[in-house]
């Protein structure tokens, strides 16, 4: 195991109908309060509501910014940051998927920040000019999607179309103070939402575990805790929507996948530093990106180390290795993860997302101009070269 440092402030309050405590929560921060949600409301209109009104019962004032989109752009960050300086609020709420919790997070620490808030932002790995921020407004996290857990970590995800470029803010600054996370609120979440909800916690773990620090025990029984939880339970709310206790599981799993207990010292995300390309220039929604990567990443790099492959086949796949030799154990472990990604509905191939082989050179680029270090390789355990790269991309065809 390698040294590390951990620390996480956020208290949170898990369990269906918890979302009754908003009010009273908020209240301790301030009399005003500003909701963060989505440009399109949909289903979470009759959500809201009932937030607002838990808020004007406690007496706390609330203005609301509904401009956010998936993935979200420092134009909107910007406007955001704009408004929540003109109300004067003294709380910033996100209520909704990654993309909203993420731009309250951005929104939140851009209100004391001075400059181009895209300096907040690391946005190149090979000559790192990022200037964290220090200080942000307080925030509170209400998730209606587990998938990001953004709602317990001090990340934020921001997209620059006019750059082409999707990359993150980390600072403890954007810790958030409260999350209230109740699965009563992912009831209404449509299928496919739901799926990639459970790529992307499997792919938070899953990253770590083959591409990290191999010697780490408790780190790896808690990656394939998580990652058979999903798989256990994703099916089942697939199949029955209204199961609260699979909703549970899901939704703690998310929190937990990301909240650092899974990666203390070792917190390698490689396959995410490409998938953020397949999104920033083909829109493929951030859970596809990663199930379509998985897979063909696995079957591409698993003799590098296939001690961990193995590992995976047998303890999160439950592949009966009996008179299998180890590769044959690691290609039916790859094999069968593949299948339940099909299985649940998401993509398993570029094909799918509509992206063909010419587009490959322009993916690579622009995973080398934003991930890429100044030692020339993409940063995992071994770290990659562009033709690895390229090997994946085109084994994702």
């Amino acid at each position: 195991m390698r040294n590390f440092e951990y620390y996480n402030p956020v208290r949170v309050i898990f369990g269906a109908g918890e979302i009754n405590k908003i009010g009273a929560e908020a209240k301790a921060f301030g009399s005003k309060v500003c909701i963060v949600s989505y440009k399109e409301l949909n289903f979470l209109s009759p959500l809201i509501t009932k937030i607002k009104n838990l808020l004007c019962n406690e007496g706390v004032e609330v203005v609301t910014f509904f401009d956010i989109e998936e993935n979200p752009e420092i134009k909107t960050i910007e406007k955001g940051v704009s408004f929540c300086r003109a109300e004067e609020v003294n709380l910033i709420i996100g209520v909704g998927g990654g993309s909203v919790m993420d731009a309250a997070k951005a929104i939140a620490a851009g209100v004391f920040y001075e400059g181009d808030l895209w300096n907040m932002v690391y946005s190149r790995h090979d000559d790192v000019k990022a200037v964290p921020p220090t200080t942000a407004l307080p925030t509170m996290m209400i998730p209606t999607l587990p998938a990001t857990g953004s709602e317990m970590n001090q990340c934020a995800v921001v997209s620059n179309s006019e750059l082409k470029e999707k990359s993150y803010i980390w600072s403890e600054c954007i810790y958030p103070k409260v999350s209230i996370i109740d699965p009563e609120l992912t009831l209404t979440l449509p299928p496919y939402q739901t799926a990639c909800a459970a790529a992307d916690t499997i792919s938070h773990v899953l990253e770590i575990y083959l591409n990290g620090e191999e010697d780490s025990d408790v780190q790896h029984y808690f990656q394939e805790g998580v990652m058979r939880t999903v798989i256990d339970n994703v099916e089942k709310v697939l199949a029955d929507p209204q199961n609260i206790s699979a909703r549970s599981h899901l939704q703690w799993a998310a929190t937990c996948a990301i909240n650092g207990w899974a990666s203390p010292g070792d917190a390698w995300t490689p396959i995410h530093q490409v998938g953020h390309v397949l999104t920033s220039l083909h829109k493929v929604p951030h859970g596809a990106s990663l199930s379509i990567l998985m897979p063909a990443w696995m079957e591409v790099l698993s003799e590098r180390k296939i001690k961990q492959y193995y590992r995976f086949a047998t303890n999160v796949m439950q592949v009966d290795a009996k008179e299998k030799t180890q590769e044959q154990v690691v290609k039916e472990g790859i094999k069968l993860f593949k299948d339940f990604l099909q299985k649940i509905g998401v993509p398993v191939s570029l094909g799918e997302a509509q992206i063909a082989k010419e587009h490959l050179e322009e993916i690579l680029s622009g995973v080398v101009k934003v991930s890429f270090g100044n030692d020339g390789v993409l940063a995992c355990n071994p770290p990659l070269n562009k033709d690895d790269v390229m090997n994946v991309l085109e084994n994702a065809l």
